[in-house]
């Protein structure tokens, strides 16, 4: 019977070795945020109910505390969590099969070769970006280095310390490391990085789709893509979650009838390439105008006196909707103004995705890949 093993050990050899070794026995893993607060981790294991959980101290893994393990199929590799809204989590069961279809693709796509290429692991290893690069040099054979989370000197440092030239990045550590460094650079995340040197690859997907399916607007080898009615992004492949694991158990399939995933995301089809919009609940519609806060927010980033930005709509009695700007300041004591970054915005955007109230924050709240939280201020 496959046991589903949760793996409470740092990010390093020892963790990808009990990897392999549970794949190479049948088993499923899930990887325990060991930084996450007693409450959350109490929330976790509740929801993903593993068999066994192997600890440095305990390597082979022993029953954890209270009710037995969730049932894990034949096939089945790992359980990744995703939080919604209330903060409670999602758990989602990925195959072994998904995940090499998903190695496989990826790696054609960038042309990897396992004999001279090698990955850098720097991103958390509890969600599917961090733990795909894992996933992937095991399933094919390809060199591998992990890190204890991105630290900038480190990273940097790696293509000549480690020979590292293919690494998975969140935007906002192009700012902190030279990416014509490496061979390949792997960013998600809704905006484009300005000035993106020609090495780095504008992933889009989800931990429902196995990771990034779509490589710079084109989807991978296998992957189908179409866009249902209010432009909605509907995603079909070969990768995505085998299913939705109910607190009971149960696991529900992730797309309709048809296998097509309902992804939430809106988005187009320009020049042969998927241009994601952004999420459905996200678009700001501003006196009849739509506005979507991405391109909004790469625009005001560019001006040197903006270190973050985050833009959300707000309720507004004459124009349905105001597209609020709250920025992090570059310099707290020079902070820019309000007209300063609606000219800019309006110059490049037209004038009604331009700010009409900034909001001046100490700082905005990520994830831990390094995505925005988009919630009111």
């Amino acid at each position: 019977m496959p046991r589903l093993v949760a793996l409470d050990l740092p990010p390093g050899p020892a963790l990808v070795a009990a990897v392999a070794r549970c794949w190479d026995a049948g088993d499923a893993v899930a990887v325990v945020d060991r930084r996450a607060p007693a409450a959350a981790r109490e929330r976790w294991f509740a929801a993903v109910a593993p068999t066994v959980v192997a600890t440095e101290d305990d390597p082979t893994g022993r029953a954890p505390d209270g009710a037995a393990g969730a049932p894990t199929e034949a096939g089945d590799a790992l359980v990744v969590t995703t939080s919604g809204s209330t903060g409670e989590p999602t758990v989602l069961v990925h195959t072994r099969a998904g995940l090499a279809a998903h190695a496989d693709a990826a790696h054609r796509r960038l042309g990897v070769d396992p004999a001279r290429d090698r990955w850098l692991a720097c991103l958390p290893l509890t969600h599917l970006g961090g733990f795909g690069v894992v996933a992937r040099s095991l399933l094919t054979g390809t060199a591998l280095d992990v890190v204890d989370g991105f630290r900038a000197e480190e990273v940097a440092a790696a293509p000549a310390a480690l020979g590292t030239t293919l690494v998975s990045l969140v935007p906002r550590a192009l700012d902190q490391v030279d990416p014509t460094a490496f061979r390949r650079v792997l960013v998600g995340g809704s905006a484009d990085p300005v000035d993106r040197p020609g090495n780095v690859v504008r992933t889009y997907g989800s931990t429902e789709t196995g990771g990034g399916v779509v490589y710079d607007g084109v989807p991978l080898d296998g992957v189908e893509v179409r866009l249902a009615a209010g432009d909605a992004i509907e995603v079909r492949s070969p990768t995505l979650a085998r299913g939705r694991r109910a607190a009971d158990g149960a696991v529900a399939p992730i797309g309709d009838a048809d296998g097509w995933l309902a992804t939430g995301d809106l988005g187009r089809w320009r020049e042969g390439r998927l241009e994601v919009l952004g999420r459905a609940d996200d678009l700001i519609v501003t006196g009849g105008e739509n506005v979507w806060p991405a391109p909004v927010e790469a625009v005001l980033v560019e001006d040197p006196s903006v270190a973050a930005a985050l833009v959300v709509g707000e309720p507004d009695p004459d124009w349905g909707q105001r597209v609020v700007a709250v920025v992090v300041p570059a310099d707290a004591g020079a902070p820019p103004t309000l007209e300063q970054l609606r000219d800019r915005v309006r110059d490049r955007l037209g004038a009604p995705a331009a700010p009409r109230e900034l909001r001046l924050v100490a700082d905005l709240e990520r994830t831990a890949l390094g995505k925005l939280r988009r919630l009111r201020p």
